[in-house]
């Protein structure tokens, strides 16, 4: 707003001019000259070409000494883009100009008070106004710049916290995935635990008991020992199913595939990983089996150079794509691997398709509609 206020105060301090001079038609032109230079000051973002511009409006006093009045005016933008040069210029030629002309109203002398004293008061109004554009566009730029610090400072302010908002996401997200290898690392233990232990435990008690059924030969005993036998194998078969699903619970799909990619050494893989941690069951297993699979064709019947494995998780699927560079796939299209990776898709209900263009592609995607219980299990 105060660059819009600040120049208007001097247009009008310079307009006190009436005081002095008649409006006649050469210092409304004066006038106009001066509103287009405050105009072109506010719009023009290149400083020489407005200096320039300045510098012509001061050359115009040559020809119309009522522009010199407002000088002050258009020196005001010139001592705001520290354009001092070109604004001594407009003080020198306003001196120039008065002295020269003599001001052609003085010379009449009946129509000022005054008379004679005329023509220093005005220099003394005009110059007092170049030293007010000056205080006034000092504070202007002194004001711009504070803004333009303050907008700098809130913007590293903003920046940094945007980065640190995304570092502490980073590291939460690096927590969370060590507390979730940790759950898997600790799944496999307790399943170890209770197949090592209990597991034999159990074992021991079946074959003892079967050891007695066949050398008891009360018949009492018979009920007994049958309903523990079968008790017996009740826990066993319990406890294989827990120790089955926390082994499959504990599967890390992306470290599964990662190893796979990693100890795979026939040429360089690239693999890409964006799901999360809750695949179902069945597809982590059908992932890394067709992985397996496709890696090993690519050992045997490819001569590719580099491939690219994929696995990504779309709000309605699983999809998994495997690419290689290989020219050599005349073998591929009649293999058991590939009738057993789309078997293994179809029983998912998903898709597989396979191409050879260019290479060697695998696609393979498998809906979540029928994953979402069997993942809230998992859970």
């Amino acid at each position: 707003m105060k660059h819009v206020l600040n120049p208007a105060a001097v247009m009008l301090l310079c307009m006190f001019s009436l005081f002095f001079v008649q409006p006649d038609l050469p210092y409304i032109a004066a006038f106009l000259c001066a509103v287009i230079v405050f105009c072109a000051d506010c719009i023009a973002e290149n400083g020489r070409i407005f200096g320039l511009f300045c510098l012509f409006f001061f050359l115009t006093g040559l020809a119309n000494p009522d522009s010199a009045l407002f000088f002050p005016a258009a020196s005001y933008g010139l001592f705001r883009r520290k354009l001092y040069p070109a604004a001594a210029a407009g003080v020198l030629l306003f001196c120039i100009i008065l002295f020269r002309a003599g001001w052609e109203l003085t010379s009449t002398g009946s129509s000022f008070p005054g008379g004679g004293d005329f023509p220093m008061l005005l220099l003394c109004l005009d110059l007092f106004g170049f030293l007010t554009a000056f205080l006034l566009a000092e504070e202007t730029r002194t004001r711009e710049e504070l803004e333009a610090a303050l907008r700098r400072t809130q913007d590293d302010s903003t920046e940094r916290d945007l980065l640190l908002t995304e570092k502490n996401r980073s590291i939460q997200e690096k927590q969370d995935y060590e507390i979730y290898a940790a759950t898997l690392r600790e799944r496999n233990r307790i399943a170890r635990e209770i197949h090592d232990n209990v597991g034999h435990l159990l074992s021991r008690s079946i074959l003892l008991v079967g050891a007695a059924k066949a050398v008891s030969r009360e018949e009492s005993l018979a009920p007994t020992l049958d309903s523990l036998d079968t008790t017996l194998n009740s826990a066993m078969d319990s406890i294989r199913a827990s120790v089955h699903d926390l082994r499959d619970e504990a599967v890390n799909l992306e470290e599964a595939v990662r190893s796979l990619t990693g100890d795979f050494t026939f040429c360089p893989v690239t693999f890409q990983y964006d799901a999360g941690r809750t695949v179902p069951r069945d597809v982590k297993y059908a992932f890394i089996s067709i992985s397996k699979e496709a890696l090993s064709n690519i050992m045997r019947h490819s001569n590719a150079t580099k491939a690219v494995l994929t696995i990504r998780e779309h709000p309605a699927l699983y999809q998994l794509f495997i690419e290689d560079n290989g020219t050599r796939i005349q073998k591929r299209g009649n293999g058991m691997g590939l009738a057993n990776m789309r078997d293994r898709v179809e029983k998912l209900g998903g898709n597989i398709h396979f191409s050879s263009e260019n290479g060697f592609r695998i696609l393979a995607t498998i809906p979540k509609r029928r994953q979402d219980d069997e993942t809230d299990t998992d859970r």
